[in-house]
């Protein structure tokens, strides 16, 4: 991107009038905010449509989580995450609490993050800083392309300050014990 592009861009951003987490949830209350968005540091973004190898990718993180969820927790597929300024719906969640907690209000927290990059590594990687200011202790980025999961860990204010990469074969060591990436990079 040239610098011509990038001020283009920038001046383009000032003059966005962010929404607030509670306008964007009374403009989707109204009916007036398309299905398939979500809110990232008070600007609406189009969230892209899925393709096989993306839905694939899920089924099988899901499986290997949910086998190893620990009590007192959920896993949640592509559900909301109600954060500051954010309303993100990241592919895969753990988050502490029972169904009946969320009858009301998406979770404001989570255990874990999961995003899939098929072609979405930038927007993913852009939402990093809004999970680590969430308190978020981790955040993947599972890159088929690459054949690994960058593994975002210890957030702060201003960012995650440890990224890592965990590629196929190597001993993958989470709070939820260790995971064998083999299956999920097959015929990659």
């Amino acid at each position: 991107m040239s610098h011509l592009d990038l001020l283009a861009r920038d001046q383009a951003r000032a003059l966005v009038m962010p929404l607030t987490v509670a306008q964007y949830h009374r403009f989707r209350d109204a009916g007036w905010m398309p299905e398939k968005t979500e809110l990232l540091e008070g600007i609406i973004i189009r969230k892209m449509t899925k393709s096989p190898r993306h839905s694939y990718l899920i089924s099988i993180l899901q499986q290997v989580l949910y086998a190893r969820l620990p009590g007192g927790c959920l896993l949640r597929k592509e559900d909301p995450l109600t954060l500051a300024d954010s309303e993100p719906e990241p592919d895969l969640s753990i988050v502490r609490g029972e169904l009946t907690d969320f009858r009301d209000a998406h979770p404001t927290s989570a255990e874990l993050v999961v995003e899939v990059a098929i072609s979405s590594l930038e927007l993913d990687r852009a939402k990093a800083p809004i999970y680590a200011r969430a308190g978020i202790p981790e955040y993947w980025i599972v890159r088929p392309d690459a054949r690994c999961i960058e593994v975002h860990s210890e957030p702060s204010a201003t960012g995650y300050a440890r990224c890592r990469e965990v590629v196929a074969g190597e001993a993958f060591a989470t709070p939820w014990g260790e995971l064998d990436l083999t299956a999920l990079f097959e015929g990659d």
